[in-house]
């Protein structure tokens, strides 16, 4: 090759370099700049709820830690599909986040057929930030203590007792639901557009029941305005340490545990899911963190990295499809 084809082929290869860099440019700089204005915290429930508190106490702590304000945005429908959704048709822009549930992410799909989204390609997983079972609890007026009480009762009665719960689709439908086909029960469910108005109904005495995700119940159990029958997780509660599984009620099969986490749109720049995955940790490593979350029945648990919490929603998303397919249940 002559002096000047070696010259002009350098000068090609060097040309492809800048270019490159030009193409990259935007999105790494924007990632430099970034935040630059308050950050969208998307809520697939009403406020008041389970994962409205979640969301505030992650949001008010979150804020300074990344140097800007996490506003609360909710957007309650579908178990939380309808957020989920606006997320996923979001700009990549590291300017909406989702907290998104094991309900819209592990379940949405297996429950309505199709969702206008896909759990894993349309999201860049943050962090997953707590675990979350769900109670079943009573009215005192209703006249049972425990979960073979209940049981009997509603074998007495069969499809008399009311069962309130937040969101046709959330886990605490997906619990109540898995539990009648266990326990081969007929109770009427009655769904609730989010934990808050449903628990202003069962003090109220209008449902005499309720399953819920345990944070939203929790404090009334504890002062006694309700009664707790069960827990839907492996494990007891720390919060209610003396409220027993349904498993270990008479029911050794049964397990529903959900989560909560934090996920950005598909394609947001890495820099700024590394930085927010960051800062979520030191968030949920607060103590005040724990100490308010565990207080309402929260395990808090956050992903080593992005890609623990993507593995989680893969392997839930399999795993609730089956169980969804097996009951028979559909939403449209």
């Amino acid at each position: 090759m002559d002096v000047q084809a070696t010259t002009m082929a350098r000068r090609a290869g060097l040309a492809a370099l800048v270019a490159a860099a030009m193409a990259g440019a935007p999105a790494a700089l924007a990632a430099e700049a970034w935040p630059a204005k308050p950050v969208r915290l998307v809520v697939g429930f009403a406020a008041g709820g389970a994962n409205d508190l979640v969301a505030r106490v992650v949001a008010q702590r979150l804020g300074p830690q990344l140097g800007t304000q996490v506003v609360i945005d909710n957007r309650p429908g579908a178990g939380g599909n309808v957020a989920t959704e606006i997320v996923a048709k979001s700009p990549p822009d590291g300017y909406t986040l989702l907290l998104g549930s094991v309900s819209s992410l592990g379940m949405g799909p297996g429950l309505y057929g199709s969702v206008p989204y896909d759990p894993v390609k349309d999201f860049a997983p943050v962090s997953q930030a707590v675990s979350a079972g769900t109670l079943l609890a009573v009215h005192p007026s209703m006249p049972v203590r425990s979960i073979k009480e209940f049981v009997a009762l509603v074998r007495r009665e069969p499809g008399k007792i009311d069962v309130a719960f937040p969101g046709n689709g959330s886990i605490a439908h997906i619990a109540a639901e898995v539990f009648k086909k266990t326990a081969g029960l007929n109770f009427v469910l009655v769904p609730y557009k989010g934990g808050a108005p449903a628990l202003t109904d069962v003090l109220a005495g209008q449902v005499t029941a309720m399953m819920s995700v345990l944070s939203t119940p929790a404090p009334y159990v504890q002062s006694g305005r309700l009664r707790g029958l069960a827990v839907t997780t492996a494990r007891r509660a720390k919060s209610l340490p003396d409220i027993p599984t349904i498993a270990e009620s008479g029911y050794p099969d049964y397990e529903v545990n959900g989560w909560m986490g934090l996920l950005y749109p598909a394609n947001t720049p890495a820099a700024i899911v590394t930085r927010t995955h960051k800062e979520m940790l030191a968030v949920l490593a607060l103590p005040e963190t724990r100490e308010r979350l565990e207080n309402v029945g929260m395990d808090v648990e956050a992903s080593a990295t992005p890609d623990q919490f993507r593995a989680l929603i893969q392997r839930d998303l399999a795993r609730w499809t089956k169980i969804i397919r097996e009951i028979g249940m559909k939403l449209n």
